[in-house]
């Protein structure tokens, strides 16, 4: 894909060889249904439309597969047909799947508000993200009337590795689980890893040492941002951070870490207490500090 300097990096799932590899040998898998599936996550709001084969370029599941697999998703409804450009778009039947899950995360409204003053107040966003492996996907956001070109949207997925929401959830998890999601990332993007692993870590030891990290332009290069864990659900066992992103024109010197920070710590904190979740912030980072002494 080729990459927009002002928009955020763009970056695909995994082939499906490499998501399927870890189900081989297992016979109640259905491989099929888990290529579907696949084909549906191959598209993304930069590129709305797709033919069979940009399909099977982007998730590896050969062309004549790919069109038995577009076909059926047609005919049922989640996928489009658009026979003017022989290609497919995401159906509306594809809301229906994403309803029951934001239904049972009723903190997001409640938080709104709160949300929605601290984005007025610094002119930027404020969001909360679902840890989902080696991306973080926005659940819940609250924007200023401008906020220059990056609008967070319900349902986009950003890299855990490159975004300070990212590093503040994986920050929640349990030792063995933060080295396990470690290596996917790696195994994911090599790249990526070596490039960015180090500002991982840092991210990861910030909100150990202060509840929050910072990201200055490491996923977009106009926009700097800073995040907190917010909890980790006993009940969901799902992982949320909450973030706030402003344009760097907006910004003072050391204003991110001195003023936006502890707002977005404080916010998370009010979170928590509304929900009674705070214990689940507090002790993975009592552990990470602990290991980082």
């Amino acid at each position: 894909m080729i990459e927009d300097p002002q928009s955020p990096v763009a970056f695909a799932p995994l082939p499906a060889g490499a998501m399927l590899a870890d189900s081989a040998g297992d016979a109640a898998f259905a491989t099929t249904l888990a290529k579907g599936l696949i084909v549906l996550e191959a598209f993304d709001a930069g590129t709305p439309l797709l033919g069979n084969m940009e399909i099977a370029v982007r998730t590896g599941i050969p062309r004549p597969t790919v069109a038995r697999l577009t076909h059926t998703l047609a005919e049922l409804g989640y996928l489009r047909f658009d026979p003017a450009l022989s290609k497919y778009g995401v159906g509306p039947r594809a809301l229906r799947m994403a309803h029951p899950l934001l239904a049972d995360m009723p903190f997001r409204q409640l938080a709104r508000p709160l949300m929605q003053d601290l984005a007025a107040s610094v002119r930027g966003t404020v969001s909360i993200g679902l840890l989902d492996g080696p991306s973080v996907i926005y659940v819940e956001t609250a924007r200023s009337g401008d906020v220059g070109p990056h609008s967070p949207d319900i349902g986009m997925p950003i890299p855990v590795v490159r975004t300070a929401m990212g590093r503040a959830a994986a920050s929640l998890l349990p030792p063995d689980e933060a080295e396990l999601l470690a290596r996917r990332i790696a195994a994911a993007d090599r790249s990526a890893w070596e490039r960015d692993g180090e500002l991982y870590r840092a991210g990861l030891a910030q909100c150990a040492q202060r509840g929050f990290c910072t990201c200055f332009g490491d996923y977009m290069p106009s926009i700097h941002a800073v995040a907190a864990p917010l909890f980790r659900s006993s009940r969901l066992k799902r992982t949320f951070a909450i973030n706030c992103g402003i344009p760097e024109f907006r910004l003072q010197p050391g204003q991110l870490e001195a003023e936006i920070g502890p707002r977005i710590r404080a916010l998370a904190a009010a979170i928590r207490a509304m929900f009674h979740e705070a214990d689940a912030a507090a002790a993975p980072r009592l552990r990470q500090s602990r290991n980082a002494r």
